[in-house]
């Protein structure tokens, strides 16, 4: 079995759900610590003058002894319609904007309050937007208490994988002789952007999915491959 995790993300990018994609089991982390300027509770559209930061406003307070699943968002600021503004002003000449948008006004009606909760119910709605049929399940449901590599090492016993996919990033804290003790073989996402038409100028990769969705439609991207 192949398996695969991540801390959840806001309108996460092509590579986060190419690792989805190519996994047997996902296992979407909100049993882990918030981190500030994450790409948690943020990411990336594309204007004429560059990037912009599309981001939550999650509530600080005691958020460094709090897993996800407390982290609570402040619905004091009007962060949905804004957003919703800055897709609409930027992606309106966009080719598939007119069903997209429409889709997502809907996926931004929620009223979740907590980060975890409203980043579940958004990778849900992605998720069949791609078509990944993937099983995704929560780690704050499993009887799995552990960090960082530990973490990871006993996910994958839990459910009898024998490989793992991480990011690129695993590098920096996965212990890789417990692995191989364990039978279980490491990849690192090694993840080749797709270039594919773009509004703006000069193709810039990395962004939200957003981005591809609204240009190539739900029915053409590809993730390592994207026509209009």
């Amino acid at each position: 079995m192949i398996l695969s995790a991540h801390q959840p993300a806001y309108l996460p990018w092509l590579g986060y759900f190419d690792k989805i994609a190519r996994a047997d089991l996902f296992v979407y982390l909100d049993s882990v610590q918030f981190e500030k300027n994450s790409y948690i509770n943020r990411n990336r559209i594309k204007t004429p003058q560059g990037a912009l930061w599309l981001t939550i406003p999650v509530k600080m307070k005691g958020h460094l002894s709090a897993t996800l699943r407390d982290s609570e968002i402040d619905s004091s600021q009007p962060w949905r319609a804004k957003h919703l503004k800055s897709i609409a002003m930027n992606y309106s000449k966009a080719p598939h904007f007119r069903d997209c948008f429409a889709r997502l006004e809907g996926l931004m009606s929620g009223t979740e309050t907590n980060l975890a909760e409203l980043c579940w119910q958004q990778l849900c709605f992605w998720l069949a937007e791609l078509r990944i049929a993937t099983r995704v399940v929560r780690s704050s449901v499993l009887p799995v208490a552990a960090s960082k590599t530990n973490l990871i090492l006993e996910l994958c016993r839990h459910f009898g994988a024998n490989h793992y996919i991480s990011g690129a990033l695993g590098r920096d804290y996965l212990i890789e002789g417990d692995f191989r003790a364990a039978g279980i073989s490491l990849e690192y996402q090694n993840y080749v952007h797709p270039v594919y038409p773009q509004l703006w100028g000069e193709f810039l990769p990395n962004l939200s999915i957003v981005d591809p969705w609204m240009n190539c439609g739900p029915d053409s991207i590809r993730f390592r491959e994207c026509r209009p």
